[in-house]
């Protein structure tokens, strides 16, 4: 990859929802990096994001801004059926890329824009913004220092019995279906615990009540690894009971992380409360750990300036889309097992 000099990477903002707000905030906060360009076709958003950055130029044309030669790195926040699409186009321009979850809705279309990336010599990034989640990182933490034994046993849970909404995010042609809107984050998670080899994936999509939108109501994944540990992902708008949220078997206690429910319909977004379940049959909670914000992007200006290695690689945000490809393909044959390609050994 290209290093650049220290100075500030000029970044653009490519559509301006929620995750564009927070990327915003996060370049504000971050030194090295400013925000030169924000493109939206909604003018209210436009606007909202120019408040916070009132030196940034506003575009409603996407291309215009890609083509203005002021921008070292965008980040795309744009609908995932869209995402390879603008990936393409600004590693074309030699300009630098951060995707939204999932990377793109084929393993076809990740591969074909790593393979520009490497051969432009330009960062492609997906923004795995849950994986510096407090409570994952907690988990992660425990799961690293042996406090539960080997994990042979790794579930996760997200929904509860809701009427979807009729955004994108429920649109299967837009998102990619269940097992992409939520998976692109926790079966994400799941890879960065589990370092088996992967043998073979299931998957499970119910309709039953929620015909005004395309998304199944409720999705299953099943990875099973080659050393028998499994892991299990689930999206659920018909779970009256919520599951926990992680719920993880070791060979010496397991740990699980339950929903705050003082949220409300908010629920998702609060870290989970997270308690060891020792051998002996005793429960011990366990304080979040405290983790430094925007430290994704704060590894952005190290990559870009001096080449660091980023803990969040293009090839582990492919696998993820590989393996629901994968789940998507199973559930097509009421959850036979396939095998999903995967880059990691």
């Amino acid at each position: 990859m290209i290093i650049q000099s220290k100075s500030e990477i000029r970044t653009a903002l490519l559509a301006y929802g929620a995750i564009g707000d927070e990327h915003n905030k996060a370049l504000l906060s971050t030194q090295g990096m400013v925000l030169t360009a924000v493109c939206d076709t909604n003018s209210e958003r436009l606007n909202a994001a120019l408040q916070i950055a009132p030196n940034a130029k506003g575009f409603n044309d996407a291309q215009v801004m890609l083509e203005s030669g002021e921008i070292d790195l965008v980040v795309v926040s744009t609908p995932p059926n869209t995402h390879f699409y603008w990936a393409k186009q600004a590693l074309s321009r030699g300009i630098n890329v951060v995707l939204e979850k999932p990377m793109a809705l084929t393993t076809n279309e990740c591969d074909e824009l790593i393979a520009l990336a490497d051969a432009s010599k330009l960062l492609l990034v997906v923004y795995q913004n849950r994986r510096f989640d407090a409570d994952f990182v907690t988990i992660k933490s425990l799961i690293d220092s042996g406090e539960i034994g080997e994990v042979f046993h790794y579930e996760s849970f997200v929904g509860g019995y809701s009427k979807p909404c009729s955004y994108w995010h429920s649109d299967v042609a837009v998102s990619g279906g269940a097992i992409f809107d939520w998976g692109s984050h926790f079966i994400d998670q799941i890879l960065a615990v589990i370092a088996s080899p992967l043998d073979h994936v299931t998957g499970l999509n119910q309709k039953r009540v929620w015909d005004h939108v395309t998304n199944a109501d409720h999705a299953q994944v099943t990875l099973t690894f080659t050393d028998g540990v499994q892991a299990i992902f689930t999206n659920s708008d018909l779970a009256a009971a919520r599951k926990p949220k992680y719920f993880i078997l070791g060979t010496k206690g397991s740990i699980v992380g339950d929903w705050d429910l003082s949220a409300g319909d908010s629920v998702a977004d609060l870290p989970a409360k997270i308690s060891i379940h020792r051998a002996n049959g005793s429960v011990e909670a366990i304080p979040l750990q405290s983790v430094k914000p925007y430290t994704f992007h704060e590894s952005l200006v190290a990559r870009i300036n001096e080449g660091k290695t980023m803990s969040v690689t293009s090839a582990q945000s492919r696998d993820v889309v590989a393996i629901m490809q994968a789940a998507e393909e199973s559930a097509l044959k009421n959850g036979l097992p396939v095998a999903a390609k995967l880059l990691r050994a």
